[in-house]
């Protein structure tokens, strides 16, 4: 897989340090799950640090499915992530999950998860996909004829909002809106039910009065499960329409990414968390959360 060339201090505490001592593992360890987002399959890079890339490149992402692959992974759904008993403890099971709803998922992503029969969750923008093709700032959005190809193909479909906003800024009938328009758009050129959610942008958790808010919009709207871009494994345990994730992108090598698996790269939720709250208390800039999806 693709090196970073630049020297990453989350990469070497996980893989060195805290990769071998969650391998270690006690039944609590054992009963969550990776979650995996993925945003473009594309050989595209930004010239943030690795730590905001939001691209994998094709021959990575293959790779990384190949690992999944040879290390015996099952994909599942986020409602068996949700479901996992004791029983299940020794299972090595994954979910993977897309954001945004590009089209090089149904270029590049797709054939690659049909080759080792996995499953994933794409998260769509519904006011995104069009016909003519919608392009949005250099990057191509799938069209609903191509949504329902990897629908039939045992891809499962969320929501990802309506229009993409910072949903913590809006009001109750905008949010509500951006939350209800998307499941019914999806619902009615899909024929069925949409469940899952994904929140655009980095999740404001430390503010509890909009998280409660959030929650409470969700459940009136009919979702019964969700994701974020906190970091982490989920466990049963968890808020279900909150469930934290492992970003990957080309920059994750095979031990990288094996670390991220194993729960090796869980600790930097609380350095993602820390961030957060300083942001919130004194509106400032930090590493580890700005504009980006982190």
């Amino acid at each position: 897989m693709k090196k970073t060339v630049q020297f990453r201090l989350d990469r070497a505490l996980s893989v060195r340090l805290m990769h071998p001592m969650a391998r270690w593992t006690t039944l609590r360890r054992r009963m969550r799950t990776p979650i995996l987002m993925y945003h473009s399959i594309s050989p595209a890079t930004g010239t943030q640090h690795p730590y905001f890339e939001t691209h994998t490149s094709p021959e990575v992402f293959a790779l990384q499915m190949q690992v999944l692959k040879d290390d015996g992974y099952k994909t599942i759904s986020l409602a068996d992530a949700l479901s996992k008993t004791e029983q299940d403890a020794d299972q090595k099971q994954v979910v993977i999950t897309f954001d945004d709803g590009y089209r090089d998922f149904y270029t590049r992503a797709f054939p690659t998860l049909v080759k080792h029969a996995f499953t994933a969750t794409l998260f769509v923008v519904s006011s995104y996909p069009r016909e003519p093709r919608l392009s949005k700032s250099g990057a191509d959005y799938m069209t609903w004829d191509e949504i329902r190809g990897i629908r039939a193909g045992g891809i499962s479909i969320g929501s990802h909002s309506a229009t993409h906003r910072h949903l913590s800024t809006l009001g109750d009938e905008e949010l509500h809106s951006e939350l209800s328009d998307s499941k019914e758009r999806i619902e009615n050129v899909l024929g069925e039910k949409v469940v899952s959610f994904s929140y655009p942008f980095a999740f404001p958790e430390p503010d509890r009065v909009f998280v409660e808010r959030l929650k409470s919009k969700l459940q009136s709207c009919g979702y019964e499960n969700g994701v974020t871009t906190v970091i982490g494994t989920m466990n049963s345990e968890q808020e279900r329409f909150f469930l934290p994730r492992l970003p990957v992108t080309s920059f994750d090598d095979s031990c990288f990414f094996r670390a991220k698996l194993e729960g090796g790269y869980d600790w930097l939720r609380t350095l993602q968390h820390f961030d957060k709250k300083n942001i919130k208390r004194n509106g400032a800039r930090r590493q580890f959360a700005s504009v980006s999806s982190y």
